[in-house]
């Protein structure tokens, strides 16, 4: 019996928003052949800060430029894949953070993604792919709703 190697991954990626009016949207992007909705994340770069790295990667997989508002979450998760012909155990990492939207457009998207979209938040939850990030987002709604209640006090 052959042991399977483990690796550590770290992510970082966000809930990048936008305020129309009263609503709040989200960019949501659309990976793999099944056209699996989630958050923009990507794997932290040697020496790179998690909050740079999330900004980055919502950067290159929505178009659109943010900035850093608060952490929201780590989420942690085992999965197996193959790698250089061999099967590999990873254990991930992901560092969620509020993003607010700056200027850009996500039709600028990398090739890497299939779509990216502005979706109202209550319908980017039943769209999401992942238990782990609809928490996320659901984190990411209460905080926004704690910011706009603390603005009218």
């Amino acid at each position: 019996m052959s042991v399977i190697p483990t690796k550590t991954q770290i992510s970082a990626g966000g809930v990048v928003f936008r305020r129309r009016d009263s609503r709040v949207e989200v960019a949501l992007i659309s990976v793999g052949g099944e056209n699996r909705w989630q958050l923009p994340k990507g794997l932290v770069d040697a020496g790179e800060a998690t909050e740079a790295a999330a900004v980055r990667e919502a950067r290159e997989e929505t178009g659109i430029e943010t900035e850093l508002v608060a952490p929201i979450d780590k989420i942690e998760y085992w999965y197996y894949a193959t790698q250089r012909g061999g099967r590999v155990r990873f254990h991930k990492f992901v560092h969620f953070y509020l993003l607010r939207y700056l200027s850009g457009d996500v039709r600028d998207h990398d090739a890497e993604v299939n779509e990216a979209r502005w979706v109202e938040m209550e319908e980017a939850r039943t769209m999401l792919a992942f238990a782990g990030e609809r928490k996320v987002l659901e984190r990411a709604r209460e905080m926004l709703a704690a910011s706009c209640d603390a603005r009218q006090e």
